[in-house]
C-alpha cells in the first residue's frame, strides 16, 4: 500500500499510468521507461537500506548529473531519506561545513573526490556513484535485492530534502523542504503551465538546486512526460532536440546563447509550446530578441530555495518582460516596508510570501528562521519588488547584495571573507556587474597592504577555497573603498563605476 503523503507515491502512480512510455532519452537512446521506474528505484532503495539508511536520515549527494543521480534521488524519496544535494563545484573545505551541519548517515560523491571527502566524512558511510568500483553505490545496486521496497510512511510535513542557500554572513543555511512543500508546488505548476501528458521536456539544468531537481523533474515525472536528458547545456544539442520536444526550462544564460545562435528560428522551434526562464532576472532585450527569432515569448517566473516557485507570468495572456508575473494559486504575496506593512501598489518594498510551498525553516537554525518570518506567517524574501494594481510582480533589486551569475546565487560576504584572509590584503568589496552571458559576473575590489600582491596571486588562493562559480571573474585594485557618512561601503557606487567592465566581452 502506498503512502499518499510521500511524494514518491505520486510519482509512482503517474509512472503506472504512463506505462511503457519513454521516461528518459539521451541522444537517440531510450535510457529508462516509466514501467521500469518502480523496479529500478526499489533496487536503489534496497542498496541504501543496506548502507543503513532509514526514514528521516540525511543523505548528502555531490555527484555529476546522470540518470543514476536521478534514480538515487527518487530512491531516497521512496525510502524516506532527507536528500541533501550539493553543487559539484564546492571544494572540500566548503563540503566540510555541509557534512558537519547536515550530519548525514550516507554520503555519495564522485570517484575523483573520494580521497578528499573520506577525511571529512566522519561516521557517515561514504560511497561513490561509479559503476566499476567494488564499493560503489552502482555496484551495490547491481547486487541489491530485486524485491519491491516499500514506500516509506511520511507525514505531509516530514522532510524530503534540505537545500543549502548562501547566507549574508558567509554561513550557508539548510532550507528544510517537506514532501507537501514539493508536491503542492508541483501540482500548482502542472495546472498553471497547462502541462500535458504528451509533453517532452528538454532537461539541461543541473540537478542540485530547485530549478532542475524539483521544478523540471517533478513536473515531467508527475505529468508522465518524456525527458530529453542533457548532462549540460550545449546550444547545438538543444537545437537538435527542439523539433521533437515541447518544453524547455532554462536560466537566462540559455536564452542569451540560443538567441545568438543561427539555428534558432521559427521553423526550428515550431513544435515547442513553452520556453520557461528562471533562477535569475531575464533582460528585456533577451526576451525581445528571442521572441523575434522564434515567435514565442519566454515565460519568466520567480522562485527561491525556501519556497520553490512563487510567481509566474501567465500561460495565457500577456507575458510582460521585466516582470515575473502573479503569485501562484495558493501563494499569498505582498510588498512591504521594513516593519512588514504593505506599501502602496507600484512602490518598491521587500517581497514577502506565504503558502503551502513555504519551507519548514532552516536546519538547526531556529534563530535565523525567526529572523526571516513575520508573526503572521509571511516569509521575508529579501528581494526588492513592486506590485501593480493587478498584482503583477516585478523584481527591481535585491537586498543584502545578492549576486546571481548564470542562475546561481552568490553572496559577496563569503567571498570577501576569503579575500580578506589573504596576506597582503587590507580589505575588499565584492559586487556583481552586468555580464552579457552570465547576467552578472563576480568582481572583487581590493585595497592592498602591499603592492606585491596581484590579481593572479589572489585568484590562486581563492581557487582552493571557493567553488569556481564564486571566484571573481576580475580582481580590481583601489587605494580605498568608497564609504558613506556612516562608514558603510557604497557598493551601489562601485557597481555604477564598473558597470561597463564586461560590455565588450
Amino acid at each position: 500500500m502506498t503512502d499518499p503523503a510521500n511524494l514518491y507515491a505520486h510519482i509512482a502512480a503517474a509512472a503506472e499510468q504512463a506505462g511503457n512510455k519513454p521516461l528518459i532519452v539521451e541522444g537517440d537512446t531510450v535510457r529508462l521507461r516509466y514501467d521500469a521506474l518502480d523496479a529500478e528505484t526499489a533496487r536503489w532503495a534496497n542498496a541504501l537500506t543496506d548502507l543503513g539508511g532509514q526514514p528521516g536520515d540525511r543523505i548528502v549527494v555531490q555527484v555529476g548529473k546522470s540518470i543514476e543521480n536521478v534514480l538515487l534521488y527518487l530512491a531516497s524519496l521512496r525510502l524516506g531519506l532527507v536528500y541533501v544535494p550539493l553543487n559539484t563545484a564546492y571544494t572540500a573545505a566548503e563540503l566540510d561545513y555541509f557534512i558537519a551541519d547536515a550530519e548525514p548517515v550516507i554520503i555519495v560523491c564522485d570517484p575523483a573526490a573520494e580521497g578528499s571527502v573520506a577525511g571529512i566524512a566522519g561516521d557517515a558511510k561514504l560511497v561513490t556513484l561509479d559503476a566499476t568500483g567494488s564499493g560503489s553505490l552502482a555496484e551495490r545496486v547491481s547486487q541489491a535485492s530485486t524485491e519491491a521496497a516499500p514506500i516509506a510512511s511520511r507525514a505531509a510535513d516530514d522532510l524530503a530534502a534540505i537545500l543549502y542557500t548562501s547566507g549574508t554572513t558567509g554561513v550557508s543555511k539548510g532550507a528544510m523542504l517537506s514532501h507537501d512543500n514539493l508536491a503542492s508546488n508541483a501540482r500548482v505548476l502542472l495546472d498553471y503551465w497547462h502541462w500535458q501528458s504528451d509533453d517532452v521536456l528538454i532537461h539541461a539544468l543541473p540537478i542540485y538546486h530547485v530549478h532542475g531537481l524539483f521544478v523540471a523533474l517533478h513536473l515531467a515525472l508527475l505529468g508522465g512526460s518524456t525527458i530529453r536528458f542533457h548532462k549540460a547545456f550545449d546550444a547545438d544539442a538543444i537545437i537538435a532536440d527542439l523539433p521533437q520536444s515541447t518544453v524547455l526550462m532554462g536560466v537566462p544564460t540559455f536564452y542569451v546563447r540560443l538567441a545568438d545562435h543561427p539555428g534558432v528560428t521559427r521553423d526550428a522551434s515550431s513544435a515547442m509550446r513553452l520556453f520557461i526562464s528562471g533562477s535569475a532576472p531575464l533582460l528585456e532585450s533577451t526576451f525581445t530578441e528571442f521572441e523575434a527569432k522564434t515567435g514565442q515569448p519566454i515565460l519568466e517566473r520567480y522562485g527561491m530555495t525556501e519556497a520553490g516557485m512563487i510567481t509566474s507570468n501567465p500561460y495565457e495572456g500577456n507575458r510582460v518582460p521585466g516582470t515575473v508575473g502573479f503569485a501562484l494559486p495558493g501563494v499569498s504575496a505582498r510588498v512591504a516596508d521594513e516593519l512588514g506593512n504593505e506599501v502602496e501598489r507600484g512602490t518598491p518594498g521587500v517581497l514577502e510570501i506565504t503558502g503551502p510551498n513555504l519551507f519548514q525553516g532552516y536546519w538547526k537554525k531556529a534563530d535565523k528562521t525567526a529572523e526571516e518570518m513575520r508573526d503572521d506567517g509571511y516569509f521575508i524574501t529579501g528581494d526588492i519588488a513592486t506590485m501593480d494594481a493587478e498584482g503583477r510582480v516585478a523584481i527591481v533589486g535585491r537586498a543584502k547584495d545578492l549576486i546571481i551569475a548564470g542562475g546561481l546565487n552568490i553572496y559577496p560576504k563569503e567571498i570577501e571573507l576569503a579575500i580578506d584572509a589573504i596576506d597582503g590584503v587590507r580589505e575588499s568589496a565584492v559586487i556583481g556587474v552586468p555580464h552579457p552571458d552570465l547576467g552578472e559576473a563576480v568582481v572583487g575590489i581590493v585595497v592592498r597592504e602591499t603592492e606585491t600582491i596581484d590579481e593572479s596571486a589572489i585568484s590562486a588562493v581563492l581557487e582552493n577555497r571557493l567553488a569556481r562559480f564564486k571566484q571573481p571573474r576580475k580582481i580590481l585594485f583601489a587605494d580605498a573603498l568608497p564609504r558613506n557618512a556612516m562608514g558603510k561601503v557604497q557598493k551601489a557606487k562601485l557597481r555604477d563605476d564598473h558597470s561597463e567592465l564586461f560590455a565588450s566581452t
